[in-house]
């Protein structure tokens, strides 16, 4: 351990106040196998969550004879797939095509560890923060595991030989960059507001009140545009038009098969877990929430109060893909670089503004109200524009008008 590392570790985490040696070692290997164990659980109840809530929401029984209730359903499921033959095609790059599944599934399990889970616990004169690691650039290490695992999907295609798993890939590629820039946009007003990159830091800035919470205290806007472009990163209805089968067979995963196809959705729901801790952390406090003075349980409330918010997002997140439909790609898009991109932009400038001071803020604020007002003039002209040139009428538009009704001949007074 350099002599740099050591301080910066031990100004996240109490662990190291004191140097590494073995206990520490084990504490942190203990906590690695914790947190990967809790995940690949979290990840099997989240499966199993999704089909009976929407089995519900239809009307329908859903997963009910694999264990009680169904829930070893989707541990059935996966012995299945792992099992199954593996194919790989004859004309795909076979070291990429190998990796690619594992460089989608990496940084969602990465991207956890700087998550603040609980409070600050001691176990045997070692006293820790529940949370694998509180780098002091958590944030930016967050977005770094966002932006690699474009690369996966990306590769997934690419190392396919085929040219539907390359479209696929290609058009989730666009849509995974173009709303990372919303989601980092809406970080860095947190980040402005906390002072601080550490996750851990930004949970304790929340601490003291609920309207202390991010999500208040930035105007809500910058949670809801936070809130839909996790959505899109993730893949998940009605932004998931990277596994559009109607119209690229099955996108970038196409020629994949057996264990290496349950990988990508093993990635998917990993992430879905991984963001509804993020925004909990971020915009809502984290672990914090009131604790009930029962001794011995002080530790274990924190813990509680984290698991029930991100249960309500992991709901949310089951309730979109029952309720809403598939959006069209060029919706898709208008609504990351027309509304989130420009909003997320003026509503950063305005944050940065009250920072400095309110006079300035206020400033701000006005110029921000007109350039958003001239935008939205140029985006409708625009819109008209294309409507006018366009050889095809837009969707729900006739091709053609209804021809008018005739008479026939010597039928006038009677239809008088």
């Amino acid at each position: 351990m350099t002599g740099t590392a050591l301080p910066l570790l031990a100004a996240g985490d109490p662990l190291f106040a004191h140097g590494v040696d073995l206990a520490v070692f084990v504490i942190v290997l203990i906590k690695v196998v914790v947190v990967f164990a809790a995940l690949m659980v979290s990840v099997m109840l989240m499966i199993w969550f999704e089909r009976k809530v929407i089995s519900d929401m239809q009307s329908r029984i859903g997963p009910n004879r694999a264990g009680p209730f169904g829930i070893m359903q989707t541990l059935a499921d996966g012995i299945k797939l792992f099992f199954k033959e593996d194919l790989i095609p004859e004309r795909s790059d076979r070291v990429v095509f190998k990796l690619a599944p594992y460089l989608t599934i990496l940084p969602a399990f990465l991207a956890f560890a700087i998550v603040p889970v609980g409070g600050v616990v001691t176990v045997a004169g070692h006293t820790f923060e529940l949370q694998l690691a509180d780098p002091p650039m958590g944030i930016l290490f967050l977005l770094a595991m966002s932006a690699i695992g474009v690369y996966g999907v990306m590769l997934a295609g690419w190392s396919s030989g085929s040219k539907y798993p390359l479209l696929g890939s290609v058009r989730a590629s666009a849509q995974m960059i173009s709303y990372e820039a919303a989601l980092g946009l809406s970080v860095v007003m947190v980040v402005l507001v906390t002072g601080s990159l550490s996750t851990r830091a930004i949970v304790d800035a929340q601490a003291l009140h609920a309207w202390q919470w991010n999500a208040v205290r930035l105007g809500v806007v910058p949670f809801l545009i936070f809130f839909v472009a996790m959505v899109a990163e993730t893949h998940r209805p009605p932004f998931d038009l990277t596994e559009a089968e109607s119209e690229l067979v099955g996108g970038f995963h196409t020629e994949y098969s057996s264990i290496r196809f349950a990988l990508f959705f093993l990635a998917e729901f990993m992430n879905t877990i991984t963001m509804s801790a993020i925004v909990v952390t971020l915009f809502l406090g984290g672990p914090d929430g009131p604790a009930p003075h029962i001794p011995h349980t002080q530790w274990l409330w924190p813990i509680l109060w984290f698991l029930g918010k991100t249960i309500v997002f992991l709901f949310v997140f089951v309730w979109l893909r029952a309720a809403l439909p598939r959006m069209r790609y060029d919706q898709l898009m208008d609504l990351g670089w027309k509304r989130l991109i420009p909003i997320s932009l003026g509503w950063l400038m305005m944050v940065a503004g009250f920072v400095i001071d309110a006079w300035w803020g206020l400033a701000i604020t006005g110029g921000v109200v007109v350039a958003g007002a001239l935008m939205m003039r140029a985006f409708s002209i625009g819109a008209a524009r294309e409507s006018e040139r366009a050889i095809i009428p837009p969707v729900g538009v006739r091709l053609w008008q209804r021809p008018p009704a005739t008479v026939a001949p010597g039928h006038e007074e009677s239809e008088a």
